[in-house]
């Protein structure tokens, strides 16, 4: 067998490997159907470079006007829209499906045009090159606006715009080069078929390398937020929300001066409910309240689980007020909306304390504060709302305060 022959082998090899890569991965990712999408595309591909290069030149005799070309040229396009899908669905963005449409049929029309009609060598070329660089052109369009947090973003943009130039620039300096891409006859020799064979297996191993790297930053991603967030409350754990609200409050402190409040809450009588009604109602109780103040809490905001039946909110820019009141938002949660998912003698309550940050304090200091604060509530009666450092006639005013608003 001649040296071309193993070039030849290089494309649907390269393919191959890749869709079978991406589709080990999947079957590990079974949620992210984009990498299957991957899986399909490389696979697609491989199929179109063995069918033209090898099956029709050295295994059966050509179709007669070269119609395996349209079958080959509708593949390589598919699998440009499925490997579209999987850039774009990491992203959790959609391929534009009307353009996949018009292009899908001004791209068929074209090359039935360009083998059966006016046979043109150059002509079904350009046609499929325009129409593989729309498909790589909406990539770049849709991830144009994408914040991209990773270097691993930027690179597969980097990687869809070579895309683009290899489809629209590359046949065009060839055709102004070589003066055409040659006869149906020796396209196979031909000097564009020859930069075929070496650009596309490098677009397509920097494409998956980089799609590959990025779903292993995704997962790590995952894990580590797994890692932080409790599982029954939807809320960040106690070292998750410890590290979070960290960072938030130094950077209040640090940054233009912005107040901050801690809220600590505390589900009233929450081992009787567990103790009466079972460790199911119990745990249904902490995730409609953990549901609760995720939906209260703006971006800003750092919300978590902290104990047992406890919950703490960093409120980064907020006065003692404003956290008061956003605090017995919090304390008058729903509870009657989610009744079919409670027991009928059910009915929790929460008690929440409120202290206010000062210059340089830490989140150890503030907890302990918002923890007397929410002692004093128990101590009050329980299913009310305590600001630190205030006692009975301040309390009774900010009660006929709040009454009154």
């Amino acid at each position: 067998m001649s040296a071309e022959f193993f070039i030849m082998l290089l494309n649907p090899g390269i393919g191959a490997l890749l869709s079978g890569a991406f589709g080990l991965l999947w079957l590990s990712q079974r949620g992210k159907t984009y990498i299957l999408y991957a899986a399909a595309g490389y696979g697609l591909n491989a199929a179109a470079f063995f069918i033209q290069d090898i099956v029709f030149q050295y295994l059966v005799t050509p179709l007669p006007d070269s119609g395996e070309r349209l079958v080959t040229n509708l593949m390589f396009l598919f699998s440009g829209w499925l490997l579209a899908a999987a850039v774009l669905g990491r992203y959790g963005r959609r391929p534009h499906f009307p353009v996949m449409a018009i292009t899908t049929a001004a791209a068929a029309l074209a090359l039935v045009w360009f083998l059966l009609v006016q046979p043109s060598v150059v002509g079904r070329i350009l046609s499929m090159n325009a129409a593989l660089g729309v498909v790589t052109l909406m990539i770049v369009v849709k991830l144009f606006p994408v914040r991209k947090k990773h270097l691993i973003d930027r690179l597969i943009f980097a990687v869809a715009i070579l895309s683009v130039a290899n489809y629209v620039a590359r046949p065009l300096i060839i055709l102004a080069l070589a003066g055409g891409f040659g006869s149906g006859a020796n396209f196979q020799h031909s000097l564009y078929w020859t930069t075929v064979q070496f650009t596309q297996p490098l677009i397509a191993i920097a494409l998956a390398l980089t799609l590959m790297v990025a779903i292993a930053i995704d997962l790590i991603e995952q894990l580590r937020q797994e890692a932080r967030t409790d599982k029954l409350s939807g809320l960040l754990n106690r070292g998750g929300f410890e590290a979070a609200a960290t960072a938030a409050l130094r950077r209040c402190q640090t940054g233009n001066g912005l107040p901050a409040c801690l809220i600590i809450a505390d589900l009233d009588h929450f081992k009787q409910i567990n103790d009466t009604f079972g460790h199911s109602v119990g745990d249904a109780v902490i995730g409609l309240f953990g549901r609760h103040i995720g939906a209260m809490c703006g971006e800003e905001m750092v919300a978590g689980r902290i104990g047992g039946e406890e919950f703490a909110v960093l409120l980064p820019g907020h006065e003692i007020q404003a956290a008061r009141l956003f605090a017995e938002s919090l304390r008058a949660c729903p509870w009657d909306y989610w009744s079919g998912m409670l027991p009928p003698k059910v009915a929790p309550s929460v008690s929440i304390g409120v202290c206010a940050a000062w210059p340089g304090a830490d989140l150890h200091a503030l907890m302990n504060q918002a923890d007397e604060a929410l002692y004093d509530a128990k101590k009050a009666g329980r299913d009310q709302v305590r600001l630190f450092g205030t006692r009975a006639a301040a309390t009774r005013a900010l009660d006929l305060i709040w009454t009154k608003s």
